[in-house]
């Protein structure tokens, strides 16, 4: 985070000339730090954006002030920020204009990673009513698409989106073609997603929004589970060492999505830690033990650069069995 520029602050009787002036009040935050990985986008930025919009400005107008924002943040996100205010993004790294405005709230409220407390809003809001604010963003597009993602066998089977990490530093699946072949034989259509930073948003939602099964490896592509209609199966799998971050980062959606989660837990020897440290090396053995004093950076680098799985095909039929009774049940009711 060293990268974020600090704001300064002053009280004088001397003021710059305004060349803007503004009749809403400004919420001035970043969109620099880890901006550009998925999942710090929304963890980040947009989940807290909606908590400090609806704690704030609860049905007020307002100007968004970003400062670090790359050039490519105000135009990939613009559907989602339209939502949240009617004006133009005010952009600190590339507007040198002074704006004035009758107030200012400087920062964002989280309240933990990838949680919005009900309880510590005025309004109620919920996950599910995040949700309903990217279905407002990107509903429309995804209804043009529908018959794109929509196949129409004779014996249509539910849909199954795969998140790849094939071309990804850590956590990536060995025996992908393997893992695909057996998700077809269980019943499954097949799509097998590998979003990049500059992936249509419009197009994932459509993808994810019309399926009716979700599966991937921790990791930030997963943060698309919050374009998954309530219902809908999401099977994270989760390598050692990483078990609180599942929960923390993933999990948490879940729940508040209302989705039917479940988590495929890898096997020692499912992990290619092993071939490196051996199965009888702490890492590998027992990460909790070596975790619960912290998670240090070097530790971390190894659990999620460093190591690969290589699904146990008959553990992982198990799963998926169970995923396709439920995400038929879902797309039978569903559609």
């Amino acid at each position: 985070m060293s990268h974020i520029k600090n704001l300064t602050l002053t009280v004088g009787p001397s003021i710059p000339s305004c060349r803007v002036q503004h009749n809403a009040p400004a919420l001035v935050f970043t969109a620099g730090g880890y901006t550009g990985n998925f999942w710090h986008d929304f963890n980040d930025g947009f989940i807290p954006l909606f908590i400090t919009a609806n704690t704030i400005f609860p049905d007020q107008d307002f100007i968004i002030v970003v400062s670090e924002a790359p050039k490519w943040w105000p135009s990939k996100y613009a559907n989602l920020l339209r939502l949240f205010t009617k004006h133009p993004i005010v952009n600190l790294a590339s507007d040198t204009t002074t704006h004035c405005f009758p107030s200012a709230k400087l920062g964002l409220i989280s309240h933990g990673f990838m949680i919005i407390n009900q309880t510590l809003l005025p309004s109620l809001k919920t996950y599910l009513s995040f949700r309903g604010h990217l279905g407002k963003a990107y509903n429309q597009y995804a209804q043009s698409q529908a018959q794109i993602f929509t196949s129409k066998p004779t014996k249509p089977q539910p849909r199954l989106v795969l998140a790849s990490r094939r071309h990804a530093i850590g956590r990536s699946i060995m025996n992908q073609a393997q893992v695909i072949r057996l998700i077809k034989k269980v019943g499954f259509d097949v799509v097998v997603f590998e979003p990049k930073t500059k992936t249509s948003l419009q197009e994932s939602y459509a993808l994810l929004n019309s399926s009716h099964a979700f599966v991937g490896v921790h990791g930030a592509a997963l943060t698309h589970s919050l374009f998954l209609r309530p219902g809908t199966v999401f099977v994270q799998v989760v390598p050692i060492g990483i078990s609180w971050a599942a929960e923390a980062f993933f999990g948490r959606v879940a729940k508040g999505l209302s989705l039917e989660y479940f988590e495929y837990k890898i096997g020692v020897e499912e992990s290619s830690l092993v071939d490196k440290y051996g199965k009888d090396n702490l890492l590998v053995r027992d990460p909790f033990a070596l975790l619960k004093t912290g998670w240090p950076t070097e530790v971390m680098n190894i659990y999620l650069k460093e190591q690969n799985v290589k699904l146990d095909l008959v553990r992982f039929k198990r799963y998926l069995k169970k995923a396709f009774n439920r995400a038929k049940r879902f797309m039978e009711n569903e559609g």
